[in-house]
This record gives C-alpha cells, sequence and structure tokens, in this order.
C-alpha cells in the first residue's frame, strides 16, 4: 500500500516543464489564479480577448438541456446553413478547434506527400503551426514566395513553379495567402484574382487563411463571397477565436469534391468534437445579426484610432495599417518602459518591430492609456 501523501510544501522551487516554462506546485497555481486576472485590456494578440455577448449568449443557449453529439445537433447544422447563407453558395462547412488544425487538415487534403505548398515568408503555416501542415500532409513541403507587405507577388508564384519540373523537386499544388496577412494589410478582391490567375494557368489549388477574415471583409467592404469563392479561393479557414468566440474555426470548401471523406481527416487528427454543438453555438450567435462583422469592424476602428495617436507622436509604422494589428518600431528602452509598466504586446511577429493588435474590446479609453504611457516614456 503507498504511504500518506507529502503535505504540499508551497516554497519548494519550481521545476521546468519541457518548454522550459517553470511548472509551479499545484497549491502555488490555486493560490495564485486571483493575482493572473488583469483588469487592463492588452494588445498583444485578439486571443487575450474573452468571448462577446452574442456568442456567449448563444452558447449558454446551447447548454440547455441533451441534444446529438458529433455534430448532428441542431446548432451545428444552423451554423452551417448560415455560412452558406452567408457566402451565397452551397458550400461544405466544417468546425474544428483552432486555426493551426483548420490550415494543417485543409491543406492535407489538397495536397500528397511529395506536392509543395506556395506561402508568403511570413505566412502562419510557416512561421507558427510547428511543422503541422507538413505533419498531417505527411511530408508536404512548404516553399516561400516573396512579397512587399506581407502579400504574395503574383508572378512570385510562376517564378517558384517553373524554378524546377523535374522529379526531385517536390511538386507544387496549392498557394496559401493569409487573410488579413500576418503583417496586418488586407488583400484587396483584384490582388486575389491576379493570384487566382496564376493559379488556375499553373494548375494548382488556391487556400486562403482567414484567421482574421472578418477584419479583412470589414475592411473591404465587400460581400464575403466577392473575396473568396467568387476570385477563386477553393477553400477557406475561417477564423473565430480572435473574432470574439470562445474556440473554434470554420472550415469552408468552395468545391465539394475537395471535401470528400474530409470529416475522417478531422476524426483521425482529433477534431471532431463529442459535444460540437458547442463550437458551433457560438458562430450561429455571431451570425444572426452579422456580430461577426461589427465586432471586426469595431477592432479595426481601434487600431485606426491608435495609428493616428501614433503618428502625432512622430512615429512611423512599419507596414500599412488595414485591419486590426499596428506595427511600429519603438526604441528598446521605450519596449522595456511599456513591459515594466505591465502592457503586454508582441515584438515577434512579421519582420520586426512591435505589433499592437487591437481585440473586438479594446476601448478608446484603452488606446488612450496605452498612448499616455508611450508619450511619457518617449519624452526626453
Amino acid at each position: 500500500m503507498p504511504g500518506p501523501a507529502a503535505p504540499v510544501n508551497e516554497n519548494r522551487p519550481a521545476k521546468a516543464n519541457a518548454a522550459g516554462a517553470r511548472r509551479l506546485p499545484f497549491a502555488a497555481v490555486r493560490g495564485s489564479i486571483r493575482r493572473v486576472k488583469s483588469p487592463r485590456r492588452h494588445f498583444a494578440s485578439d486571443n487575450y480577448a474573452g468571448i462577446c455577448p452574442e456568442a456567449w449568449a448563444a452558447l449558454v443557449e446551447a447548454n440547455d438541456g441533451h441534444a446529438p453529439a458529433y455534430g448532428d445537433d441542431y446548432y451545428t447544422q444552423a451554423a452551417t446553413d448560415r455560412l452558406r447563407d452567408l457566402f451565397e453558395t452551397d458550400c461544405e462547412v466544417f468546425f474544428v478547434f483552432n486555426g493551426t488544425a483548420a490550415n494543417s487538415l485543409s491543406l492535407a487534403t489538397l495536397c500528397r506527400s511529395y506536392h509543395s505548398i506556395l506561402c508568403h515568408e511570413t505566412a502562419h503555416v510557416e512561421t507558427d503551426e510547428c511543422g503541422a501542415p507538413e505533419f498531417f500532409s505527411n511530408g508536404t513541403k512548404v516553399l516561400l514566395v516573396p512579397g512587399p507587405d506581407g502579400k504574395i507577388d503574383p508572378e512570385g508564384i510562376e517564378r517558384m513553379v517553373k524554378r524546377r519540373s523535374d522529379i526531385h523537386y517536390p511538386k507544387p499544388r496549392a498557394v496559401t495567402i493569409t487573410q488579413a496577412t500576418e503583417l496586418g494589410t488586407v488583400y484587396s478582391v483584384d490582388e486575389i484574382k491576379a493570384i487566382w490567375e496564376q493559379t488556375r494557368k499553373l494548375g494548382l489549388r488556391l487556400h486562403m487563411d482567414g484567421a482574421r477574415f472578418a477584419n479583412a471583409v470589414a475592411t473591404l467592404g465587400v460581400a464575403p463571397k466577392a473575396v473568396t469563392w467568387q476570385a477563386g479561393v477553393d477553400v477557406l479557414c475561417f477564423g473565430g477565436t480572435k473574432n470574439g468566440m470562445p474556440v473554434g474555426e470554420a472550415v469552408v470548401f468552395f468545391d465539394h469534391e475537395l471535401a470528400a471523406e474530409f470529416d475522417y481527416r478531422c476524426k483521425q487528427a482529433g477534431q471532431l468534437a463529442s459535444k460540437m454543438r458547442f463550437i458551433a453555438a457560438p458562430w450561429l450567435g455571431m451570425l444572426r445579426e452579422g456580430a461577426w462583422l461589427k465586432r471586426a469592424l469595431h477592432a479595426n476602428n481601434m487600431a485606426g484610432l491608435l495609428e493616428k495617436e501614433l503618428r502625432a507622436l512622430g512615429l512611423s509604422l512599419l507596414f500599412p495599417r488595414q485591419a486590426n494589428a499596428v506595427f511600429v518600431q519603438l526604441p528598446p528602452p521605450v519596449i522595456a518602459g511599456l513591459h515594466e509598466r505591465g502592457w503586454k504586446f508582441y515584438t515577434f511577429i512579421g519582420q520586426g518591430g512591435c505589433r499592437f493588435m487591437c481585440s473586438w474590446d479594446i476601448t478608446p479609453e484603452d488606446v488612450a492609456a496605452l498612448v499616455k504611457d508611450l508619450k511619457e516614456l518617449l519624452s526626453p
């Protein structure tokens, strides 16, 4: 028989886990939960934000009673139909837990192991998915195409495809574009059509990583169909989490043939939620009254306000501000000062500088508080 459990020593040194982070004893974690919550809204990521009211209300509604499992429920079917209405076409829709799964599994559907995927050098599938697209496709290689401001140069696609055509080279099969891009810019409808022209000519499929698709549509002011299937996009990974939902992305196939057996791929990858209604219901809540677009537009507007205030301080943006991200170069002492004052933001995204991301719940007061600290730190 095992002996009695050792008493918890809250002063015991924390251990490091495999990722190098310090792992606190359970009692210490339990005691620190209250301290983790911050009343301040940050500019690090739209993933920091909570759940917006429309998504939360739908989640509560879905929690009433029992419902069939694995996506056979009312909420999953209703959300799917709403997405078909939104895109004004009979598309195939699958819900998965996160963006990495959405991108990786949909790209794996487009490719075989000896194929290659073309993307921009700053694309999320290249820099932030831990090799998942290659893993789930059993080895499809990611090839990089340059272009200004985070956007693929259409001519670069042809150069990459025609670079080599021998059997020793991974055969190009698909192009993936990020909308909005990792640098906060947005592809126009014409820019997407120019890429489509190249993919059609070269026999490639066109994939869209739309983690911030809502922000892009809010910027462009066009119907979702105009920037997806009418512009040649074969499959879209429509982001919900960054737009105020708790979890869940929608993989939308505009070509029915490409969706064949995608449900099996999701199951095999651990992406078939048994209680699927809790992923789908927030989508229904966001789509009912157009909250998905309203919340994205607000985030964009807050980024626009921040841009205006930064320019008033004499700061220059690194990239055009077209969605809800603002990139700016700051002196190291100012960066350190902001961190000391408790502000959280990223300095490792894109091609350098500081990224300030506005989420759906950022307010003008939040922007003013950040700008106030920046102004003080920049003063001689």
